[in-house]
């Protein structure tokens, strides 16, 4: 049968079918109930992506020697993050336009985002997308061949003394560099491997401090004791007045969209009532939580304080093996309330670091990675770029996680642990 191999193809086909029905179940249970039985094309794309993502990584250890496979899968990964998943955002963020011009509003911004990728790209591989290699002159002395059959096993026919082809005798002046121009598919991997290092060494080395303190902090935090009715009644009304004045505030920030006004102020007002609303959301929970209704109100109660002992000993253990575990935390994913937008964005986030990922694991693992086609990507092509070889060369990017993952954990072990005062009135930035 050759290089066929049944079980492995087996294996694969098996592999893909569960990472494809563990993002469709991560989708399901995470997505917000605004979303439900609608935005079906942004979710075709989250699944797809996940699944890719997933599944890119899951190929190195599978050792596929495809180097059209890698591209392929790459090439793709580009599309999405560049093309795809904007357009899906500005069509879902669009829900409250027709059909029409919510796909000419999130056409336009992707042709806008084609143009200046293609300059981009363009421009850089026409300067500097080449390579450099270094070669060295292989010599050894040999014999004329002669008339008779004298040769055999135990007599060599490089000369006395030499039994190997060997460079090690060669002058120095023997060293060349070659400069060729490598394939605009493995340019395009090449940027993309640069922008997923960058963004994975910032979200990376962040998220590996912050999420153990989190938790740790999580569990200080956590309540005490059950408060009374009438003290769940008095924050209950504050809780209802805020969500009304941000309501308020929301409208007056939508009727200004609609006036065409997007001006910096705007985009400031937005994030801030974005926080706003975050925080009142963890007051919810926390509310609900330190008075537990119902039948079984002390079983509720009981299960609160499980969790959050839960966290505080997988924050334990997560501080102790965070050099060996990397998570990434930004658009916060939450059980049920996750809307699509914030699915795109990690998804998009999460299909660059996927690039990062297997670069960084290529290397670790170069031994079990020799002479497959992602060593030759990622271990020869890649670090021998004009201009990236260098990042490269001085691990620039690890030293960059490292270093933000120790200031993060300085500065969250310092301040991350006090809770947020109330703020008064929200008010909108003039």
């Amino acid at each position: 049968m050759g290089d066929f191999n049944l079980a492995l193809v087996i294996v694969a086909i098996v592999v893909c079918v569960i990472v494809f029905i563990f993002n469709v179940y991560l989708l399901v249970n995470y997505q917000h109930p605004d979303d439900a039985n609608q935005a079906y094309f942004p979710k075709f794309i989250v699944v797809f992506g996940l699944s890719i993502a997933a599944i890119s990584i899951l190929m190195l250890p599978a050792d596929v020697p495809m180097k059209d496979l890698w591209l392929s899968v790459y090439i793709v990964d580009a599309i999405l993050v560049f093309f795809v998943i904007p357009f899906a955002m500005f069509y879902y963020e669009g829900d409250l336009d027709n059909v029409g011009k919510r796909i000419k509003s999130a056409l336009l911004w992707m042709v806008t985002t084609a143009i200046v990728c293609a300059l981009v790209l363009g421009i850089l591989y026409g300067l500097v997308g080449k390579v450099d290699f270094t070669v060295r002159h292989l010599s050894s002395s040999t014999v004329a061949f002669p008339s008779s059959w004298d040769f055999s096993s135990g007599q060599q026919c490089i000369g006395s003394g030499d039994r190997q082809c060997s460079a090690y005798t060669a002058s120095p002046s023997s060293e060349k560099t070659w400069t060729m121009r490598t394939t605009f598919p493995e340019y395009v991997v090449a940027l993309a491997t640069i922008v997923g290092s960058v963004l994975f060494a910032i979200f990376g080395g962040v998220g590996i401090a912050c999420l153990p303190l989190g938790l740790i902090f999580s569990f200080i935090r956590r309540p005490k004791a059950v408060i009374t009715r009438s003290q769940y009644i008095k924050e209950a009304t504050e809780l209802g007045k805020k969500a009304k004045e941000l309501k308020k505030t929301a409208e007056s920030l939508h009727q200004e969209e609609r006036s065409g006004s997007k001006g910096r102020k705007f985009c400031k007002n937005v994030k801030a009532l974005e926080k706003e609303l975050f925080q009142l959301e963890e007051d919810v929970k926390l509310l609900e939580e330190m008075y537990p209704q119902g039948e079984k109100a002390e079983t509720a109660w009981a299960l609160t304080i499980l969790g959050y002992l839960a966290k505080l000993v997988l924050g334990i253990l997560g501080r102790a093996e965070s050099l060996r575990l990397v998570f990434i935390t930004i658009h916060p994913m939450k059980w049920g309330a996750t809307l699509m937008n914030s699915f795109l964005f990690n998804v998009g986030l999460i299909l660059l670091c996927s690039i990062s990922v297997i670069q960084f694991c290529s290397i670790a693992f170069a031994y079990y990675a020799q002479a497959t086609a992602a060593q030759e990507i990622f271990g020869h092509t890649l670090q021998s770029l004009h201009g990236i070889k260098y990042l490269y060369k001085y691990n620039v990017f690890q030293i960059a996680f490292v270093v933000l993952a120790g200031l993060t954990f300085v500065y969250y072990a310092a301040f991350g642990w006090r809770r947020r005062k109330p703020s008064g009135k929200f008010q909108l930035s003039t």
